[in-house]
């Protein structure tokens, strides 16, 4: 379907009401005295997308944790638990990329379950999700701090968090476009980054360039290859579900993408496909280069960057600068994680506030399109967050972090559910499986075992707290799953919400009753 300048709004009152339902179900409506020319405009295009999808899940989950990985599980087991959530997270994009196809909308995720599940469950994924992204920005202010000592050791750290919050909020208060530019060009260095690293690697594997390790010594004794067993395969498995997420981030964009019927399925056909790459390409060149009990290896899973694996890799390539080097790719990294958190989190409010889950203020938009107070209230939440960090010396911050933690892999098993539920509507009102813009191959074998995976990943997240008996590390651990509980079935008790038949669900676009524009720019 190509995209369309703007829609007229005959064609709202030419839909029976049923279909369309009324405004506050359709996210892009007008809300309050938000004047009708202010619509989200849909000026993301291809590259915004791809970038948006890959530069999400490359962080510093692969730039310094992977090191751990491989010292816990060794080479092998880190590449076998890295492979499997890869899969896992391939099957919950197919998932989401028909969805998001079909309906592209700015709120995603709470959507999708508000239709296809019930109100009450799509209340507790936006909250969740919100507050997910909306921390996320404050972790990232922390390490941005943390990350300028390198270069700057005498300014304190939350004049650097204040400085960068700043900047993103600026860039995200432009407009979507100028969001999107700015990822493009944050995520088009990680990901550089990740192939001259990739490239080194391998010279140096082959003897080519570098000094010390080479060869593929490390991968000959089975103890070390898959060192700790099932169980530290097990233990990796958790971290690598932290790293890959961020990839859902595409669902959200979708809302304001160009020709998102065209460029949602682009983008998820081939990020997939990229990011295994880089993740097992590089998990790999590290396990075969750095041996497991390099005391630096050990030390990676701290906020080192002299211990990051990558600048171990570097340096012995002989890039002299190699730690300033990594120190800067990190830096920006972080601040792709802020810019998109801010943006994410930034749209749930936004949609959830035209779907009356959240005050109607934070529906408004201005001429940019830009919802303005959704933006100002995120940014506010990501300020209190690192300001609960420097002053309480991070003890409520940790809590807040696992709480944050959770909420990512609680929102993708509601993907997997809201897309199950999807496709069955979607047939059960008529419909051919033809007629949608992209197909999961999968279904209904996709979703199913995501959600499964999903399930033992939420449940795995300290096992070894559990089996000790540690009471205090296991509530702090999983008080994620009561606190969704609790929105889910306090918003159900209170609005009597009941589960949306498979006939009656909502299966209208945003363009359906001519609610987004396209920027002609």
């Amino acid at each position: 379907m190509s995209p369309m300048s703007k829609t007229s709004v005959e064609t709202q009152e030419q839909r029976p009401a049923s279909s369309l339902g009324d405004q506050a179900r359709l996210p892009g409506a007008p809300c309050g005295d938000q004047e009708p020319d202010k619509k989200l405009r849909r000026s993301l295009g291809s590259r915004h997308l791809q970038m948006i999808a890959i530069g999400g899940s490359i962080g510093t989950g692969l730039f310094v944790a992977s090191g751990g990985t491989i010292s816990q599980a060794g080479p092998g087991g880190a590449l076998v638990a890295y492979a499997a959530v890869g899969l896992m997270v391939y099957l919950l994009m197919q998932s989401l990329g028909e969805m998001a196809a079909k309906i592209p909308v700015a709120g995603s995720f709470q959507t999708f379950a508000t239709r296809f599940v019930s109100p009450s469950f799509g209340f507790a994924i936006g909250w969740n999700y919100w507050f997910n992204w909306a921390i996320t920005v404050a972790a990232e202010l922390v390490a941005a701090g943390i990350v300028m000592n390198f270069w700057l050791p005498g300014v304190p750290g939350w004049i650097w968090a204040a400085v960068f919050l700043a900047l993103l909020t600026g860039l995200n208060a432009l407009s979507a476009k100028a969001f999107g530019e700015g990822e493009f060009w944050l995520a088009l260095i990680k990901v550089v980054t990740v192939i001259a690293f990739l490239i080194a690697g391998v010279l140096m594997i082959f003897g080519v360039i570098g000094q010390g390790q080479s060869g593929f010594g490390q991968w000959t004794n089975p103890d070390d290859v898959f060192h700790g067993g099932f169980v530290s395969i097990i233990a990796v498995f958790m971290i690598a579900g932290f790293s890959f997420q961020g990839t859902e981030l595409v669902g959200v964009a979708a809302g304001e993408a160009k020709n998102p019927r065209r460029e949602v399925p682009r983008a998820i056909r081939t990020v997939f496909w990229r990011i295994m790459l880089f993740y097992i390409g590089a998990i790999f060149i590290i396990g075969t280069l750095v041996p497991l009990t390099d005391p630096s290896l050990l030390a990676s899973g701290e906020a080192d960057v002299a211990a990051s694996p990558f600048t171990m890799v570097f340096e012995r390539a002989g890039i002299a600068f190699a730690a300033a080097l990594m120190n800067a790719v990190i830096l920006t990294a972080i601040l792709s994680a802020g810019n998109s958190g801010l943006y994410a989190s930034t749209r749930m409010l936004y949609s959830m506030a035209l779907d009356g889950k959240a005050p109607k203020v934070f529906g408004k938009l201005n001429r940019r399109g830009v919802p303005m107070p959704a933006l100002l209230a995120t940014a506010s939440v990501g300020l209190f967050g690192f300001l609960t960090a420097i002053v309480g010396q991070g003890a409520a911050y940790a809590w807040l972090l696992n709480v944050s933690g959770l909420c990512g892999f609680i929102v993708w098993a509601g993907i997997a559910i809201s897309h199950y539920r999807f496709r069955r509507g979607f047939l059960a009102q008529g419909h051919s499986v033809s007629e949608l813009p992209y197909k999961a191959a999968l279904f209904p074998i996709g979703p199913l075992v995501a959600f499964a995976v999903l399930i033992l990943v939420i449940a795995g997240q300290n096992y070894e707290a559990v089996l000790a008996g540690r009471g205090m590390e296991v509530l702090s651990a999983y008080i994620g799953i009561p606190l969704f509980l609790a929105l889910w079935l306090g918003h159900r008790m209170v609005t009597k919400s009941k589960v949306v038949p498979l006939k009656d669900m909502d299966l209208s676009s945003p363009e359906d009753a001519g609610l987004v524009e396209v920027d002609p720019r």
